[in-house]
């Protein structure tokens, strides 16, 4: 009913009208529905429509259509590089959305059939980072990185991206914030996008939850980090059944009193909270891109409430690997005690 509602709120006053009195899509003419309906729609509405009806199918599978969401969504992929990629995507813009634009989802059970399911021998030999940060809706930060993944540098050291050198900041119009209740509003008003792209199979995803999970100040610089994270399944045979794929956003103030950002990074850590290399984190970040996408739409709270789930586990492991390390201790110490009255006995009984 709300789509229908959108719909006839768009359609021109000059549509013709059925029997019943009441104005119907396809009495409007394709060019009417192309530049004055489809064209204001975001995303989302616009694959909704596309299965509405053939002739709406068609009007919405225009590239020229996706392209400008694309675009308008996330600005970094407005460069000639990222055009020329996602035009080789199976229905270009179009499939690229419905890559990138679901949050992330992993099934509860690590060892069910699509987590353990054959990977395409084919490793990405690259992968390409679309990132875009967004204060209040309002873009502050957009940037493309491209990293290698075939040397043996990337595989064996811890994987991590950066998107900023050391001594770069990038300046914002925010107010540096002073107190708990300000960061948590930061959280709330801060929103990130982190798409990497596999070129060479011709597969996105977007490895942020949009909004932050997590909001601290740093204890010893009063830096604000603010985490977003996906929790995605761990390799086969791996002791740890998921991963973070998190994004650290660090902000330091200003002597006017402006928010900077001075990092933007990406790792993949387990629940011992080790963080893995190259070669481990691309297995994993392979079979999300291959996986399919369960839903739509931006479900900030679920990926909130993965996220609560992923440190539940972490402590579960935590208080674990703590009973079983105790337990080993007391069997040292009485083995230690045994040993050491068995060797006194032994000398007095001599």
């Amino acid at each position: 009913m709300a789509l229908a509602s959108t719909l006839t709120s768009l359609i021109p006053s000059t549509a013709t009208v059925d029997e019943g009195g009441t104005a119907t899509i396809s009495a409007v003419h394709p060019d009417i529905i192309q530049t004055n309906i489809l064209t204001r729609l975001d995303g989302p509405t616009l694959a909704s429509i596309a299965c509405t009806s053939s002739q709406l199918y068609n009007l919405s599978s225009e590239e020229i259509l996706w392209t400008n969401i694309c675009r308008s969504t996330w600005p970094s992929t407005d460069t000639p590089r990222l055009r020329h990629v996602i035009s080789t995507f199976p229905k270009g813009p179009c499939s690229f959305f419905s890559d990138s634009f679901p949050l992330l989802t992993t099934n509860s059970d690590p060892n069910t059939a699509a987590s353990n399911s054959p990977l395409n021998p084919d490793r990405p030999s690259e992968l390409i980072s679309a990132v875009d940060v967004y204060y209040k809706g309002k873009l502050i930060f957009c940037k493309v990185i491209e990293t290698e993944t075939v040397t043996g540098w990337f595989r064996c050291s811890p994987f991590r991206f950066d998107l900023l050198d050391p001594k770069d900041v990038v300046p914002t119009p925010i107010r540096y914030p002073d107190g708990e209740n300000a960061c948590r509003e930061l959280a709330e008003d801060v929103s990130v996008s982190w798409i990497l792209m596999d070129p060479r199979g011709r597969r996105a995803m977007n490895v942020s939850s949009h909004k932050a999970v997590s909001v601290q100040r740093h204890w010893l610089t009063g830096e604000v980090q603010v985490l977003f994270a996906s929790i995605l399944a761990g390799e086969r045979g791996s002791s740890s059944e998921f991963v973070q794929c998190g994004i650290l956003v660090t902000c330091g103030g200003s002597e006017g009193g402006d928010l900077l950002v001075r990092e933007v990074s990406l790792q993949v850590e387990d629940l011992d909270g080790t963080h893995l290399n190259g070669k481990d984190s691309l297995v994993i970040l392979q079979r999300a891109l291959e996986g399919r996408r369960v839903g739509s739409g931006r479900t900030e709270d679920q990926g909130r409430k993965r996220y609560q789930e992923y440190l539940e586990k972490k402590k579960e492991r935590k208080d674990r690997r703590q009973r079983t390390e105790g337990t080993l201790d007391m069997l040292c110490m009485a083995f230690g005690v045994v040993v050491f009255a068995s060797f006194w006995l032994f000398v007095l009984c001599r």
